[in-house]
């Protein structure tokens, strides 16, 4: 790990309470960030900050992506206490399983609202703050959406959330388009099977994890930090020449077109 790569930047992470978020929250702390989680679980968010402050300077912000005034607020209160923001990552995400003949219109609006329109908020919010640091002379911003394999593959019972990849793709490349003339760069992360929650409620079911797997060619789950890890390199100057891009970290599962025998 290169510490200290992203010292004294100002990094927002949304749904960074648990799991892939605080993941790379906890990754942005020890390279350095001062980090702020955006989130609705204020237990958990409140653990957490706790957690990361033994770290690097981290607060906790009560936050629903899919509200203006509330990502407004997260703005507006990052920037009074820290005075900028130099990186965000819209990780925000929710699921709501049916499928297509049967999922609710409320089902779906409440996954596009989260998943896509709030990074669609928060990323145009924390973007004019960006542009008009690089008018005063200020380094420019980065912007890190969450994407997923899912933008590629559909799950015939998660419509809403393959949809809202999907367009989680195209908002991350007109982001970036928009944004390039003032050297603000935008970037997705595309996981494919990673060991969070969700995956721990299967992680006893054979025949599940076994279906896992067969679609993996490199045999075994990823792991919150191998995101992470992603994440502070898209965030970090090393990854200066890149824009508008989706990076996938799925173990080889986007060139498969078959399966693979599962080990064990």
């Amino acid at each position: 790990m290169a510490e200290g790569r992203l010292e004294n930047k100002v990094a927002i992470v949304t749904g960074g309470a648990q799991g892939i978020g605080y993941a790379i929250a906890e990754r942005f702390a020890r390279e350095k960030a001062k980090v702020v989680i955006a989130d609705i679980d204020d237990e958990i968010g409140e653990a957490s900050e706790d957690a990361l402050r033994r770290i690097n300077t981290a607060r906790y912000k009560r936050c629903d992506v899919s509200g203006k005034l509330d990502v407004h607020n997260l703005v507006a209160s990052t920037l009074d206490e820290f005075g900028s923001i130099d990186i965000l990552v819209n990780n925000a995400g929710i699921v709501a399983a049916g499928d297509f003949l049967d999922i609710s219109e409320e089902d779906f609006d409440r996954v596009i609202d989260i998943n896509l329109k709030g990074a669609f908020l928060c990323g145009q919010a924390v973007a004019r703050i960006m542009v008009e640091r690089v008018k005063e002379g200020h380094e420019p911003g980065t912007i890190i959406n969450m994407s997923s394999v899912n933008a590629v593959f559909a799950i015939a019972n998660q419509v809403p959330y393959s949809v809202s990849k999907g367009g989680i793709n195209q908002l991350t490349k007109v982001m970036a388009l928009s944004l390039a003339p003032y050297n603000i760069r935008v970037n997705a992360i595309g996981p494919g099977s990673i060991m969070t929650k969700i995956l721990r409620s299967v992680a006893d079911d054979k025949a599940a994890m076994d279906r896992i797997m067969s679609r993996t060619p490199l045999g075994r789950i990823g792991d919150t930090s191998e995101i992470a890890s992603i994440a502070a390199f898209l965030a970090s100057q090393d990854a200066s020449y890149i824009t508008g891009q989706t990076i996938y970290a799925d173990g080889g599962r986007l060139p498969l077109n078959y399966t693979v025998p599962v080990k064990g």
